[in-house]
């Protein structure tokens, strides 16, 4: 009977996790064997209120990852890991993980996952390499700016050389008038 409080702690812990991977944008692995927990609190907050990061035992975050569905990562489930679960941009995550883990290089990016496709650690470092969101929508809106601005010459043009002309037409007919009184 006392095995049943643990059973059911860790079918809680499964569903917490569960739901975490379900509902996060991506998620990546590390190991972080060596950090004080000092140092991974620093993490945390390094990583912003958008991001949850927790240590997890291996069995029961392989399972997690089961009964959400994402497959590939029981090789990454080694060693002491611990999940980053990123509810905002994945691009700024990966960067403050890899910025974290190279002024502290007992941090490693195992790999992760990311729209529920499985990453290599290689894969989560190009991620941030990637601009940020913003960084990408304020680009493609200066694009569109400067687009709409060409457009709007574009047809603003004929609109000013027929004005121009009507313009002159009139000049010439009064120009042809006064010629004719005289």
């Amino acid at each position: 009977m006392a095995d049943k409080p643990v059973r059911a702690d860790k079918a809680n812990a499964v569903s917490e996790l569960t739901d975490n991977f379900r509902n996060s944008a991506a998620t990546v692995l590390t190991e972080y064997r060596g950090l004080t927990v000092k140092q991974i609190t620093e993490l945390r907050r390094s990583l912003g209120q958008e991001t949850k990061y927790s240590v997890s035992k291996n069995t029961l975050a392989k399972r997690a990852a089961t009964d959400a569905g994402i497959e590939g990562l029981d090789a990454l489930f080694t060693g002491p890991t611990a999940l980053a679960f990123i509810s905002g941009d994945p691009v700024e995550a990966a960067k403050s993980l890899r910025a974290f883990a190279k002024a502290h290089p007992v941090l490693i990016i195992k790999g992760g996952v990311f729209e529920g496709k499985p990453l290599t650690a290689d894969e989560v470092n190009k991620l941030a390499d990637l601009e940020s969101r913003e960084v990408l929508l304020a680009k493609l809106a200066g694009a569109m700016k400067g687009n709409l601005s060409k457009a709007a010459a574009t047809f603003q043009a004929p609109l000013s050389q027929a004005v121009r002309l009507v313009d002159a037409l009139r000049a010439e007919r009064e120009k042809d008038g006064s010629a004719e009184a005289a």
